[in-house]
């Protein structure tokens, strides 16, 4: 048996709380392959990370080294100072603001007693191409970020905005391709994805993908009836694809709905709600928006449907996959739904205009019954296919190819 690979894991912040997708999914992928594999986790560190949260690291990782690091908040003097000083600069804000000397030279220190180098998401790059380490590299990318930031653009409003945008998303295509090219491997959450950096980024180092998972031991359906014409959002509601969607949704689609089913309600559940999200429920009676919750399964519980209108995004989005765990039938955009294994009108409804998703969401709540069947066929999908575990023998398979090793045998 050979032994196992010593990974040096990269990232951007602790995973605790556990309120994003990419930390799920790395929080899950990493628990199982730090079980078959050492993991030494890199990271910066806000300073207002308690004790309990970095000692949480240890749920996914056998040694921790925190960088300390301060992020500027949003909307304050010195975000601003930031976002003025940047228009000089190269790098995009989205990946400048990570840079950290104290992270580079921890990376420097640390290559020599591993096998293996992982940068989780394209963010901690910025920081690995300073280190000069010789050290196998595969990058997991769970975005294509400039995508996203094509997106941004395409939906802005107000020239000033969309000028902004469109110079961060070149300087990012431009980033994200060259660092990309440094890494011995890329691997992607979806085969889109990985599609996608081949042909416009030329990249002749992407592996391949690994599927969204989900855990469907804590993800099961409620045990009494769904309220009827309820419908929940889930998502951060501080990341910029579930700000701009909901809020496209909320003054397009939902009134459509309200038309015809005045007594309906719309929940979106998520954490650090901006004023403009929360300006939604302060302006309509029938749209709540709860802020950061401890878990999101009550409020899948508690909803007939659920909802998941995206214009802009990238990669693969867990909350499809958890929403199906718990049986909920799913409304989704194309985009939403992009790079999932799915089928429309199986697993899920699949619509892109405001008409649309109304229609679809008032069809699925008028037959409880097909409502009902679809629930169970999503959650048999995941079921069967998209364990953690499933998930992170593909991944681990990618991590040994970049090392130069085989799959252990007993």
């Amino acid at each position: 048996m050979k032994s196992p690979l010593r990974i040096l894991w990269l990232k951007t912040g602790p995973l605790h709380p556990l309120d994003t997708g990419g930390k799920l999914r790395t929080y899950n992928m990493l628990q199982e392959l730090n079980r078959r594999h050492p993991v030494h986790y890199v990271s910066l560190c806000p300073p207002e990370t308690d004790a309990a949260t970095r000692a949480a690291a240890g749920e996914y990782s056998q040694a921790q080294t925190w960088i300390p690091w301060r992020e500027r908040r949003k909307g304050s003097v010195g975000f601003y100072a930031e976002l003025a000083a940047n228009l000089g600069s190269g790098l995009p804000y989205v990946i400048a603001k990570y840079r950290s000397r104290a992270m580079t030279a921890a990376v420097r220190r640390l290559a020599a007693s591993h096998d293996l180098v992982v940068c989780d998401f394209l963010t901690p790059a910025v920081n690995l191409r300073g280190a000069g380490v010789e050290l196998p590299s595969l990058l997991f990318q769970h975005n294509v970020e400039a995508l996203i930031w094509q997106r941004l653009r395409d939906n802005a409003r107000g020239w000033l905005k969309r000028r902004y945008i469109t110079a961060q998303w070149r300087r990012l295509a431009r980033f994200e391709r060259e660092a990309a090219a440094d890494f011995d491997g890329v691997v992607a959450v979806s085969e889109e994805d990985a599609a996608l950096m081949r042909r416009d980024y030329a990249l002749g180092n992407v592996l391949g993908a690994v599927p969204t998972g989900v855990d469907t031991e804590s993800y099961q359906p409620p045990t009494g009836p769904r309220p009827p014409q309820t419908l929940v959002f889930l998502g951060s509601m501080d990341w910029l694809p579930n700000i701009e969607g909901i809020r496209w949704f909320a003054e397009t689609g939902w009134p459509l709905l309200r038309q015809k089913h005045p007594a309906a309600t719309l929940t979106i559940v998520g954490r650090r709600p901006t004023a403009a999200v929360r300006e939604l429920a302060a302006r309509d009676p029938s749209i709540r928006v709860t802020g950061t919750v401890d878990d999101v399964r009550p409020h899948l519980a508690q909803a007939a449907v659920m909802i998941v209108p995206l214009r802009v995004g990238g990669g693969t989005r867990i909350k499809i996959f958890e929403g199906m765990a718990t049986g909920i039938p799913v409304v989704s955009t194309r985009i939403g739904a992009e790079g999932l294994a799915v089928a429309d009108g199986e697993h899920l409804l699949l619509a892109d205009t405001p008409a649309e998703l109304a229609a679809a969401v008032g069809g699925l709540w008028a037959r409880p019954g097909g409502a009902q069947r679809m629930g169970a066929a999503g959650r048999e999908l995941v079921r069967s296919r998209f364990s953690w575990p499933k998930v992170t023998d593909v991944f681990e398979q990618y991590c040994l190819a970049v090392a130069g090793r085989e799959r252990k045998t007993a």
